[in-house]
């Protein structure tokens, strides 16, 4: 019975995002009473495997002990206080251990609350930079098929057309660049060709190309090959052109290493954090940049040359407790190596989708792994069939229009991705 006084108390109040709120007069919400590992429990004592990570933020399970106590801890001693003329030991010791972790020569962090926030702080320092060395170049560059939130400047330099549709007089000035057709190396320098011609016209413009590094999240988990960032950094490094690596999804061991743009080797000029920073329990993001970058804004007060951007909660203690709890469990339990292994039993796992007649391909970066369907239509909602068969058999999968994809928690087990993936295989069998 609380299931169903829930559901109907949260639709007198709540509007909830990404959702077309008419489809629940059909389609039940989900009330969650609690949560542990892998699982989340409904008041009637069904439980769902988080095969999503409750939007790609979960790294090592609902309610895990280690971070749950070291929040706790932090709660008795100081929860916030403003950032401006003020700091605490956590943020400071997270920024030592961000700044130690990130590729080369990215020295400094600037915090904001989420990943929108924080691709938004790092078009404004990349914008900024340039006009502080007497160069006022205002275009940016993304990728075709690119997402990068959903703030204003956030829609800006993403390419979701009904976004784009909808939104377009209100966004700032962008132009998009060919995302690699598909995993090849061939595909990477094909594209990264058609950004270097670009460059060569119009360079004096750009301030910064942002991009997804090997993964665009929502769109549709589309994957390229490193080749492509080694190469366009080598362009943006000639063109005095900022390279932003937005990793708010893929970022903290996603794709097999802590960051993806170590499967380059490659530094980006702007490192953007969020989702798994910290452990998926509390709003937190984080800009990393370089001290040459940083010295632009190093001035006396009379100069306006300081950076303008801030937040309320900006470093918020109980945030940076939680992800320094994150970053010791990385730290002290090996979980690189451990999720090589995971993401090897995936794999195994996800060759059998590719028997389906209704399975057009399959792909795996690191712990992401993709089964694209082929033969629907739009109107048909595919993924929401999936999405709805995966509720009744207890795993939470929630498809990108035609693309089902996992991205669990570490702490998965083997019999429980066997359980994930045999009950998608279900699913997309029985469409």
């Amino acid at each position: 019975m609380k299931n169903e006084e829930l559901k109907n108390r949260d639709l007198d109040v709540l509007w909830h995002p990404c959702t077309q709120m008419k489809d629940h007069e059909t389609l039940p919400l989900v009330p969650i009473k609690k949560a542990h590992g892998v699982y989340l429990e409904d008041f009637e004592g069904n439980r769902y495997i988080d095969a999503i990570s409750s939007w790609w933020v979960n790294m090592f399970g609902h309610t895990n002990e280690y971070i749950n106590s070291k929040i706790k801890e932090q709660l008795d001693t100081l929860e916030h206080v403003i950032l401006a003329g003020f700091t605490h030991e956590q943020v400071v010791r997270l920024s030592e251990r961000l700044v130690k972790l990130t590729p080369p020569n990215l020295d400094k962090c600037f915090y904001s609350d989420n990943g929108s926030s924080a691709v938004e702080v790092s078009l404004k320092m990349s914008y900024h930079a340039h006009l502080n060395d007497g160069r006022k170049k205002s275009l940016f560059v993304s990728l075709t098929n690119s997402y990068h939130g959903e703030t204003i400047g956030a829609l800006s330099v993403g390419d979701v057309e009904l976004y784009k549709e909808t939104y377009e007089p209100l966004l700032i000035q962008t132009i998009q660049t060919e995302v690699p057709a598909d995993m090849s190396e061939a595909a990477a320098v094909e594209a990264a060709g058609k950004f270097e011609d670009l460059c060569a016209k119009r360079a004096d413009e750009i301030s910064a190309l942002i991009l997804e590094p090997l993964i665009q999240g929502a769109g549709y988990m589309h994957m390229y090959h490193p080749k492509y960032l080694q190469l366009v950094r080598v362009t943006c490094t000639k063109y005095n052109i900022h390279l932003i690596a937005d990793e708010v999804m893929v970022g903290f061991g996603r794709t097999g290493e802590l960051f993806a743009c170590e499967k380059a080797g490659i530094s980006p000029d702007f490192l953007v954090l969020s989702k798994g920073l910290t452990g998926g329990y509390l709003p937190l993001s984080a800009v990393l940049t370089s001290n040459d970058v940083y010295a632009k804004f190093y001035c006396d007060y009379n100069e306006h040359k300081a950076f303008l951007h801030s937040h309320s909660y900006t470093g918020n203690a109980l945030a940076c407790a939680a992800a320094n709890a994150t970053l010791d469990i990385f730290e002290n339990e090996n979980i690189i190596e451990k999720n090589k292994e995971l993401a090897l039993y995936m794999s195994e796992k996800l060759q059998k989708f590719s028997e389906l007649p209704n399975v057009g391909e399959i792909r795996q970066t690191g712990m992401v792994c993709v089964v694209e369907l082929k033969g629907y239509e739009a109107k048909e909602r595919i993924g929401l069939k999936v999405y709805e068969y995966g509720l009744k058999h207890g795993v939470l999968l929630r498809p990108l229009g035609h693309i089902v994809y996992f991205m669990p928690p570490y702490i998965i087990t083997k019999e429980e991705i066997n359980t994930m993936m045999d009950t998608a295989y279900e699913a997309v069998k029985n469409l």
